[in-house]
C-alpha cells in the first residue's frame, strides 16, 4: 500500500509541478510581474501538492490500530493493518485458538491389572506443576502425583513428544514416569506387537472421536545415575481429553473461506484427532485431507507447490515443518498469517506475512516476534482482524477517491482561469479555507463506514487502489465538477468582469460539489458525513452571505439563482461519484453469486 500511495503520489507531484512552472512563466509573460509569478505558483503549489495522501495513510494506519485492539487484537507493527487485510491463508495452531483450550479427563482405559487412580497418578507425576500446557493442569487437578523428592524433569518437545520424571521415593528407589504420544510411550513399553496393534486400535478410536490421546508408562529403579531411561517401561493405559471447538469460531471459519481465504490447521496432535476437530470446525471439504508433518517436505519435493492444495491438515507436525510449510505457501503467492504461541513457533512467526501470537498463553518471545498479538487467543478475532484490514482498504479507497474528485478541480481551475489571462481564481486565503474543508473530510468522514465485519474477497497479485472503471469515475466527477466551477465563474463574469462575484461563484460551485461527493461516495450511512456535508455548506453561507466577512475575504454574496446554479452542478457530481459505491455493491453481489 506504501508503495501504492508513493507511485500515486510522484505521478501527482511531477503534474504539479510541471503547473506551477508553467503557470509562473505564463503569468510573467502576460506582464503580471515576477511577484505576482512568484505568488501564482506558490498558491497553486499549496493546492496541488498532495500532501494529503500520505497523511491520510498514517492516519488511517492509526485507527485502525485502536479499532483492531478493540477487537481484542493488539497492533505492534502498524504496516500489519494493511498486511493482514491482504491475507489469502491462515495456518492456526488448534488447542487454544481454534479450540477452548481447556483440557477435561473424558475416558481413561488402563491396562490389565493397572487401576484408573494409577494410571492417573503416574500420567500426572510426569506433569509440572509450573507448567501453563492445558493437559498439565488438567492431569494435576485430576490426580496427585507419586510421592517423593523430583530428582529430574526431561520435558516435553514436539520431537521427543513425551515427557519423562525420575522421582526418589521415601524407601530410596526411583519411579520413572512418562506420558506423551502413544506411538511414542509404546515404544518405550515392553509390548509384543499384538499388544501395540491392540492400544494402537484403541488410540485411533477415540481420536477419531475428536479426543486428544496420550499413554503413559512407568518403571521402576533401585539406583539411577543420571539420564533419560528410554527403554523397560511397564505400559500403563491411555488418557483421553476433551477440548471442544470455541463458540463462533466454525462461522468464523466458513467466513473466510467463503471470502477466498485457505485456513489450515497445524496441530502436534495425532491425525484422527485433528481430522475430527477439522470436520467440526467445517475446515477444507467434508472430510478434511489430513497430512503429518514428516510426510510434508518429502510431497512438497515430489509435487512441489501443487502439492500445496492436496491436505487441509498437517497433523504431528514439529516447528521446522510449520516453518517450511509458511515458506511453500508464500512461493506460491499466498499472504500467510500464522498463529503461534511457544518459543518453538518463533520462525515460522517472523517468516509469514503476519505473525499472530497469543496474548493469554504465548510466550514473551512469541509476543515479541509477531505482528499482532491477540488478546482473546480466538481464532474468530483473527477473521475480524482481516475484515477490519479490509474494511481499512475500501475506506481509504473512497478517502483516496473523494481527495482525487475534489482536488484534481481546485488545481485545474486554479491553473485554467490565470491561463486565460484572467486574476487569479484563488487566493492564498481561499486555498486555506478549500483545505479546512478537504483535509478534515478526507481524515474522519471515511472512518466509521458500517460493515466492518463483511469479509470480501481481495484482489491478488499486485496492488492497486482503483481499476480502469474505477478511474473511469473518478476522472468523469472530476471533469464535471471542473466544467460546473468554469461555466459559473464565465456565467458569473459577465460582461462587466466582476472578479469577485465570478470567484465567490467558482468557490461555492467547489465547495457544494465537495459536499455532494461526500454523500454519494458515503451514502449518507454515518452520522459524521451528515455532520461534515452540514459544515461545509454552512461555512459557505457564512463567509459569502455574510457581507463584512465577505468583503475581508474578497468575496461578494451570491444571489439564489447562483446558489440554485451551484446545486444543481454539485448534484451532477454527487450522481458521479455514487456510482463507485454502486459499483463496488455490483462486484460483491457477482462475487457471491
Amino acid at each position: 500500500m506504501q508503495q501504492a500511495i508513493g507511485n500515486l503520489v510522484t505521478v501527482l507531484v511531477v503534474a504539479a509541478s510541471v503547473m506551477c512552472v508553467t503557470l509562473a512563466a505564463t503569468r510573467y509573460s502576460q506582464g503580471y510581474g515576477a511577484l505576482d509569478a512568484f505568488l501564482s505558483a506558490v498558491t497553486l503549489a499549496v493546492a496541488a501538492l498532495p500532501e494529503e495522501f500520505p497523511v491520510v495513510f498514517t492516519f488511517f494506519l492509526g485507527v485502525g490500530v485502536y479499532r483492531l485492539a478493540q477487537r481484542q487484537a493488539l497492533v505492534r507493527r502498524a504496516v500489519a493493518v494493511e498486511n493482514i487485510g491482504r491475507v489469502t491463508c491462515i495456518c492456526s495452531d488448534k488447542t487454544g485458538t481454534l479450540t477452548e483450550g481447556r483440557l477435561s479427563l473424558s475416558h481413561s482405559i488402563p491396562a490389565s491389572g493397572v487401576s484408573e487412580e494409577h494410571l492417573i497418578r503416574v500420567a500426572s507425576t510426569a506433569s509440572r506443576a509450573d507448567s501453563a500446557d492445558p493437559l498439565d493442569i488438567a492431569l494435576l487437578n485430576d490426580g496427585a502425583p507419586v510421592e517423593g523428592e523430583r530428582a529430574a524433569t526431561f520435558p516435553f518437545t514436539e520431537d521427543r513428544r513425551r515427557e519423562v520424571a525420575v522421582v526418589r521415593q521415601p524407601s530410596g528407589a526411583f519411579l520413572v514416569a512418562a506420558k506423551g504420544a502413544p506411538e511414542t510411550i509404546s515404544d518405550m513399553a515392553n509390548l509384543n506387537e499384538g499388544e501395540r496393534q491392540i492400544w494402537q486400535q484403541k488410540t485411533n478410536d477415540l481420536a477419531a472421536a475428536g479426543h486428544k490421546v496420550i499413554a503413559s508408562a512407568v518403571r521402576h529403579l533401585a539406583s539411577w545415575q543420571g539420564g533419560e531411561p528410554d527403554q523397560g517401561y511397564s505400559f500403563l493405559g491411555l488418557l483421553a481429553f476433551e477440548d471442544p471447538p470455541r463458540e463462533g469460531v466454525a462461522g468464523a471459519v466458513a467466513k473466510a473461506q467463503a471470502a477466498g481465504i485457505r485456513v489450515i490447521m497445524v496441530t502436534g496432535d495425532h491425525p484422527a484427532t485433528a481430522r475430527a476437530i477439522a470436520a467440526q470446525l467445517g475446515i477444507g471439504a467434508d472430510v478434511p485431507a489430513v497430512i503429518e508433518g514428516p510426510d510434508l517436505a518429502e510431497r512438497l519435493q515430489a509435487n512441489g507447490a501443487g502439492a500445496l492444495r492436496t491436505f487441509d491438515v498437517v497433523a504431528r507436525a514439529v516447528p521446522s515443518q510449520k516453518l517450511e510449510l509458511v515458506r511453500a505457501l508464500q512461493r506460491s503467492g499466498e499472504i500467510v498469517a500464522v498463529t503461534g504461541d511457544g518459543v518453538n513457533d518463533a520462525p515460522a512467526l517472523r517468516g509469514a506475512d503476519i505473525g499472530i501470537a497469543m496474548g493469554e498463553r504465548g510466550t514473551r518471545t512469541a509476543r515479541e516476534i509477531a505482528s499482532i498479538v491477540l488478546l482473546d487467543d480466538n481464532f474468530r478475532t483473527v477473521v475480524r482482524a482481516i475484515a477490519e484490514g479490509r474494511q481499512l482498504f475500501r475506506n481509504l479507497q473512497l478517502s483516496f477517491a473523494y481527495l482525487l474528485m475534489v482536488h484534481v478541480p481546485l488545481v485545474l481551475t486554479a491553473a485554467i482561469i490565470p491561463f486565460a489571462g484572467f486574476p487569479l481564481l484563488y487566493l492564498p486565503v481561499h486555498v486555506v479555507w478549500l483545505e479546512l474543508i478537504i483535509h478534515p473530510t478526507a481524515l474522519l468522514v471515511f472512518q466509521d463506514l458500517p460493515d466492518s465485519d463483511r469479509l470480501d474477497t481481495v484482489e491478488r497479485g499486485r496492488l492497486r487502489f482503483f481499476d480502469g472503471r474505477q478511474w473511469s469515475v473518478i476522472c468523469l466527477a472530476a471533469a464535471v465538477i471542473t466544467l460546473v466551477i468554469l461555466l459559473g465563474y464565465e456565467r458569473s463574469l459577465g460582461a462587466a468582469r466582476d472578479v469577485e462575484h465570478a470567484r465567490t461563484m467558482a468557490l461555492v460551485a467547489l465547495i457544494v460539489a465537495s459536499a455532494t461527493v461526500t454523500a454519494g461516495l458515503t451514502e449518507l450511512r454515518t452520522s459524521t458525513a451528515v455532520i461534515a456535508i452540514v459544515v461545509t455548506i454552512g461555512s459557505a453561507l457564512l463567509l459569502v452571505q455574510v457581507g463584512p466577512v465577505a468583503a475581508l475575504l474578497h468575496l461578494r454574496a451570491l444571489h439564489i439563482d447562483d446558489w440554485l446554479v451551484a446545486a444543481i452542478g454539485g448534484m451532477l457530481a454527487g450522481a458521479s461519484s455514487l456510482l463507485l459505491p454502486l459499483m463496488r455493491r455490483r462486484r460483491r453481489q457477482s462475487t457471491r453469486r
